[in-house]
């Protein structure tokens, strides 16, 4: 890791520890968790080039799955979230099998459609709570001795998960397998000349992907003992993809920069009502008009250094 990258983290895991003093720890919670769901989102189009209209569908189905596990069986918070973990895995398994065999808008369309079905089962299914919902999940006691209960304890707890899958998706993007992520990224039919096996490496990494999307799920879940329709909802999938493009599409920080944005202006914003989405519009097209490689992007250009 280049030292100016090793300083951010430092300071990163040095803002991560005084936040919960400064402002309300549930609320940096949310960011933390969907800075999670964003750079996983990144790590399939920034540095494969896939644009997935439908990764809500691991991110809300991991969390009903960890609600699930928690509320119905009784798992303790470990399992339930590395069961919406596992679930994440395995729907990318499904739904990256059947959507790489095609490019482009045909790609995208196949993960929304997919997605989609997803949701209406999710409305209909018995087990999801419908409409309503799963609520009132119990958050527990993680290893025998975490209470999660307690908001600042599951707050470390959170932020540990964070930095461990931050750190998990820079070591896959800066390995022999990330360079070849970028070379399929960059010219897919030199890449298949080349002798690898694409298709296996671009599946490879949308597992990847759906499995820490599904970990942001579970967690989201534990944090506000909910799972709902929103989770799975296509909005969701709108608002990772706007998230990573605000940060800087291709960038390690850009997308925990854009979900701050994100989450920052729809919880101060709040008393706009639907308002919000007007001005996260005009955010939106400011961005992609002044800021086209996003924040973190632009700020590395004028740096000159990656970011």
């Amino acid at each position: 890791m280049p030292a100016h990258q090793r300083a951010i983290v430092v300071a990163m895991v040095a803002v991560l520890l005084v936040l919960p003093h400064l402002l309300y720890p549930v609320f940096v919670m949310k960011v933390l968790c969907f800075a999670l769901f964003a750079c996983a989102f990144n790590l399939l189009i920034g540095y494969v080039g896939l644009l997935s209209f439908g990764h809500a569908l691991f991110f809300g189905w991991a969390a009903y799955v960890s609600a699930h596990a928690a509320k119905i069986w009784g798992f303790p918070p470990e399992l339930a979230i590395l069961s919406g973990m596992a679930c994440g895995a395995v729907l990318g398994l499904v739904v990256g099998a059947l959507a790489i065999r095609r490019q482009g808008i045909y790609f995208s369309m196949i993960t929304l459609a997919l997605a989609q079905m997803a949701y209406f089962f999710a409305l209909q299914a018995p087990f999801t709570g419908g409409e309503d919902g799963l609520q009132r999940v119990p958050r527990g006691t993680m290893f025998g001795f975490l209470d999660l209960r307690n908001d600042l304890v599951l707050y470390y707890v959170v932020a540990a998960i964070f930095l461990a899958a931050f750190m998990l998706i820079y070591r896959i993007v800066h390995s022999p397998f990330g360079q070849v992520l970028k070379a399929i990224r960059e010219n897919e039919p030199r890449a298949v000349s080349l002798g690898y096996r694409v298709d296996q490496y671009k599946l490879a990494a949308f597992v990847m992907s759906a499995a820490l999307a599904g970990l942001a799920g579970a967690v989201k879940s534990q944090i506000f003992q909910l799972a709902s329709l929103s989770d799975v909802h296509w909005t969701m999938s709108g608002e990772v993809v706007l998230m990573t493009l605000v940060g800087g599409l291709g960038t390690v920080f850009g997308p925990i920069v854009g979900a701050a944005v994100i989450i920052a202006m729809q919880n101060y914003l709040a008393e706009l009502g639907s308002w919000v989405t007007v001005v996260q519009g005009v955010i939106f097209v400011v961005c992609v008009l002044a800021f086209r490689r996003g924040i973190v992007g632009e700020i590395a250009a004028k740096l000159k250094k990656p970011l």
